[in-house]
C-alpha cells in the first residue's frame, strides 16, 4: 500500500513529520563553535610559534656568547697566570721582609752614631776625656741630691740607680723610694720634692 502512492507525497508527508529546524540550529552552532574553537587554536599555535621563535634566539645568542667563552677561556693559560702572581707574591714578599731587615739594622746604625755623636758633644772641640767629664757629672748630681738629704744607690746588677732614701730634717722622716723604670724621672723627681 505504501508503494501505491506517490513517493513525492510520501516524501513531503515524511519532511513535514520530522522537525529538522532544532536539528539544523544544533548543527550550525556546532559549526559556529567550531569555527571559534580552530580561531582560539590558530592564536594559541601563533602565539607558541612565536615564543618558540624568542626562545631559538635567546637560546642562539646564548650558546654564541658560551662558545666565544670556551674558545678564549684556556686552562693552561690560566694555570700559568696563577702561577705568575704567586711566583710574584712570594717575591714581594721577600723584598718586603729584606726591607723590615734593612730597616732594623739601619736603625741600630743610627742609634750607634747618636751614641757616638753625644760622646763627641761631651768631649767637646778638644777631645777632652769624656770618662772624667761624665764621672765629674755624675758626682756634682749626687753632691746635689746629698745637699738636699737624697741618698740614691746603684742596682748591682746593672748599675742603674734603684733605690733613693730620702731625709726630711725638718719632720723627722725618712722614706725609702725603689725606683721603677716604667716611670719618668720627671715624676720622681715631682715625688721628692713633694718628701722634702
Amino acid at each position: 500500500m505504501l508503494l501505491e502512492e506517490d513517493p513525492s507525497n510520501l516524501i513531503r508527508h515524511t519532511i513535514a513529520n520530522f522537525n529538522i529546524t532544532p536539528d539544523k540550529t544544533a548543527v550550525s552552532r556546532i559549526s559556529e563553535s567550531l569555527s571559534t574553537l580552530n580561531q582560539a587554536r590558530d592564536l594559541r599555535l601563533r602565539d607558541a610559534e612565536n615564543a618558540l621563535r624568542r626562545l631559538a634566539r635567546q637560546q642562539s645568542i646564548l650558546a654564541s656568547q658560551h662558545a666565544e667563552l670556551v674558545s678564549s677561556h684556556s686552562s693552561s693559560a690560566h694555570a700559568d697566570q696563577i702561577a705568575r702572581l704567586d711566583t710574584q707574591k712570594f717575591r714581594i714578599a721577600k723584598a718586603a721582609s729584606d726591607a723590615e731587615v734593612e730597616a732594623e739594622r739601619l736603625q741600630a746604625q743610627m742609634a750607634d752614631l747618636n751614641a757616638r755623636l753625644q760622646e763627641l758633644e761631651l768631649q767637646g772641640v778638644d777631645g777632652g776625656d769624656t770618662t772624667s767629664v761624665v764621672e765629674d757629672e755624675v758626682l756634682l748630681r749626687l753632691k746635689v741630691y746629698r745637699s738636699l738629704g737624697i741618698e740614691i744607690e746603684r742596682d748591682a746588677k746593672d748599675g742603674e740607680f734603684s733605690k733613693a732614701i730620702v731625709r726630711n730634717d725638718r719632720k723627722k722622716d725618712v722614706q725609702v723610694v725603689t725606683m721603677d723604670r716604667k716611670l719618668s724621672r720627671f715624676w720622681y723627681a715631682n715625688y721628692f720634692w713633694q718628701l722634702l
